[in-house]
């Protein structure tokens, strides 16, 4: 049984006198209809599919695992909005999610999208949003993975869908006042930037919608979000380093933007209103970990901004919501999340206290600026997601809504976080989870990461892998530099032209980890998806030998030559993340560990890589090649093998069984690794 072999095109890439051989390039089809391509990549999955099944690797175990994890019927938290409950559930048998709305004890079904999704093999929506009225929900509708949605709305009174707008919209909307018409956001067909606002009317054709504002610099990127007391639309325009936010009046009918504050270099700010005034999170005059002022509605100007809580270095403010009488604040500390309630009127500040000393606390479901509680979700590598409302008066704290985990005890798991030291001095944080009583030492390692835009990769219960950690693994999260785990200065430290550190704290960690006899030295696996998967792609050039098993998840690997096409959607927006490679320095930085470029021959660990043909974020040309380069290099005996979704996005397939199975297959091949011992 051999692997496909794709035919060898030369491409020379040529930049600041340095020439690129690239012989896999032609497999790039931006129309995705090349029928050479499409049968090389179905051909690929069925070498991995004969791989597999040779090998006697079946993901059914770890499947049914999920199936008996997960109750019959699963209901969401009701979420509260005028009067009207908001909710969904999920069968175990369904592949998607029912809508309800229970308004004076009248529960109403308002979408199945299992109805909608029904002969499709592809279905996703970006969520429902009601009217002001609750007469209408919209929601996004992506057919494809390429996270380009149509607009839907659907009168509730009469049951059924009035409108299907083809937009290429960025999923979400905001209601006008009058709930006759919305405001969504269009995306560039080519970059798939988000680029232009546009009203459009009910009723009215999609020809007539109003441009409201469209933005001509090409690494700026548009969203928009509803303000706390829903008087205005906010829109950020936004980069890595700086942003810019404009307000318009939902109250009237004139439809203009105010410039908030003037986007300027390095300058970012959040901003969000009361009735009385707005509150700003800002890094200006480098508070990197951010500072929270207040101004008046009426003098938005940086000039007039009042400090309200001040900068910590020690301790990022994350975000902020506004109460009647308070301010909670989601803060980070020594790599922990925190929440903080503030008095308004004394400025007084309560810590919210937490039991463990690894976990992911977050605000939810917080519709109510008047409200006298504020929820938020509690969860940790072995506490289920748990939603608790707590008395912003008397502190009163109760459980108000927790996912239901059929087979899960608690008390058999034990969690820890420990510092690792990395080769620079900098002390890593790592968050581990295991079955109690095993050896440690003789113990399996998987060890996950991402480490870039400032993502935190939270030590939150995680079901996918249960199965492991429940056979005895030792599951590893590295908390490693490029995410905001220790603050704006920890992102920093892993981006650009810091990006080595990133690598190199992934590697450390577990090396050290080994030291402390945490994991067994011939059974070290690791996984990352998207920017982790270019992670992988880079430790294993840099310690081919050190881990046994990768799983690369949708890997963005070809780094200098996509940062190179400005053509390449979301290229341009993310040049402060990476870097600008038409700047020479910058180029040859990124050179040096771009995954693709550094494919040498080498003993390379077992790889599983995973895409999607319509994946909007990496696109499926990086990994499709990126495997046949590595197979070609690989010195070793050990698989590289490639899964494409025929059709599907950055997730994935869209159903959550169809999601889980991916997941199963990914665990099981690591699961025969760990026990294969040749």
């Amino acid at each position: 049984m051999k692997p496909p072999i794709p035919k060898k095109i030369k491409k020379t890439l040529s930049a600041h006198g340095d020439k690129r051989i690239d012989y896999y390039y032609w497999l790039r089809d931006d129309q995705r209809k090349n029928k050479t391509i499409l049968k090389y990549l179905n051909e690929e999955n069925k070498y991995t599919n004969d791989w597999l099944r040779s090998n006697n690797i079946s993901s059914d175990r770890i499947f049914n695992y999920y199936k008996k994890s997960l109750p019959k019927l699963e209901e969401s938290f009701k979420n509260n909005i005028d009067g009207y409950d908001y909710f969904s559930s999920i069968s175990i048998g369904s592949e998607h999610r029912k809508y309800f709305r229970n308004y004076k004890g009248k529960k109403k079904l308002i979408l199945d999208v299992n109805k909608l999704a029904k002969n499709k093999e592809f279905y996703s929506i970006s969520g429902i949003q009601p009217s002001r009225d609750h007469r209408y929900i919209a929601f996004g509708e992506d057919e494809n993975g390429r996270r380009e949605y149509a607009i839907v709305i659907k009168d509730l009174n009469k049951n059924k869908i009035i409108e299907k707008h083809m937009c290429s919209s960025a999923g979400g909307i905001i209601w006008n006042f009058k709930s006759d018409g919305y405001f969504y956001l269009k995306k560039d067909p080519k970059t798939l930037m988000t680029n232009k606002l546009y009203f459009h009317k009910l009723g009215t054709d999609i020809k007539l919608d109003k441009l409201i504002y469209r933005e001509s610099d090409t690494e700026f990127n548009l969203s928009i979000s509803l303000s706390r007391t829903k008087k205005y639309l906010f829109l950020q325009i936004s980069k890595t380093e700086s942003n810019e936010f404009r307000f318009l009046n939902l109250d009237e009918n004139e439809m203009k933007l105010e410039c908030f504050q003037k986007r300027s270099n390095k300058h970012l700010y959040y901003v969000d209103d009361t009735p009385e005034e707005f509150f700003i999170l800002s890094n200006q005059k480098k508070k990197k970990n951010f500072a929270l002022y207040r101004t008046y509605l009426k003098n938005t100007d940086i000039k007039h901004w009042k400090i309200y809580v001040n900068h910590k270095q020690d301790e990022l403010i994350e975000d902020f919501l506004c109460f009647k009488d308070f301010i909670i604040l989601e803060t980070r500390k020594s790599g922990t999340p925190q929440l903080i309630q503030i008095n308004k009127k004394t400025k007084r500040k309560t810590y919210i206290d937490f039991d463990q000393n690894a976990f992911s606390v977050y605000l939810a479901n917080n519709i109510n600026y008047q409200a006298t509680n504020f929820s938020f979700v509690y969860s940790s590598l072995s506490t289920p997601a748990t939603i608790f409302s707590q008395n912003l008066y008397s502190k009163k704290r109760k459980k108000v809504w927790q996912q239901k985990i059929l087979t899960h005890k608690q008390k058999n798991y034990e969690t820890k976080r420990v510092l690792i030291k990395a080769r620079d001095g900098v002390k890593v944080p790592v968050s581990l989870i295991y079955k109690k009583g095993i050896n440690l030492k003789d113990a399996p390692l998987l060890q996950y990461g991402y480490g870039s835009y400032g993502a935190v990769i939270e030590p939150s219960f995680k079901l996918s892998f249960m199965p492991l950690i429940d056979k005895g693994f030792i599951f590893a999260i590295a908390h490693i530099r490029g995410g905001q785990d220790l603050g704006r200065d920890w992102y920093d430290q892993g981006r650009m032209m810091n990006k080595m550190n990133t690598f190199f704290d992934f590697i450390d960690c577990s090396k050290e980890l080994l030291k402390k006899e945490i994991g067994n030295r011939s059974n070290i696996f690791a996984m990352g998806g998207s920017a982790g998967g270019l992670l992988m792609g880079a430790i294993i050039n840099l310690e081919p030998s050190l881990y046994k098993g990768i799983v690369s998840a949708v890997p963005f690997v070809d780094v200098l030559t996509t940062m190179s096409d400005e053509s390449i959607p979301l290229t341009t927006f993310e040049y402060k993340e990476w870097g600008n490679p038409a700047k020479k320095k910058e180029y040859f930085y990124m050179k040096k560990y771009s995954p693709y470029d550094n494919i040498d021959f080498k003993s390379y660990p077992a790889v599983l890589v995973t895409s999607s043909l319509y994946d909007s974020q990496v696109q499926y040309f990086e990994p499709a090649k990126y495997v046949p380069k590595l197979r070609e290099h690989q010195l070793s005996d050990k698989p590289i093998l490639l899964k494409m979704n025929m059709i599907g996005g950055h997730a994935g397939k869209s159903g959550r069984l169809e999601s889980l199975r991916e997941t199963a297959d990914e665990l099981s091949f690591l699961a025969s690794l760990a026990e294969d011992n040749s």
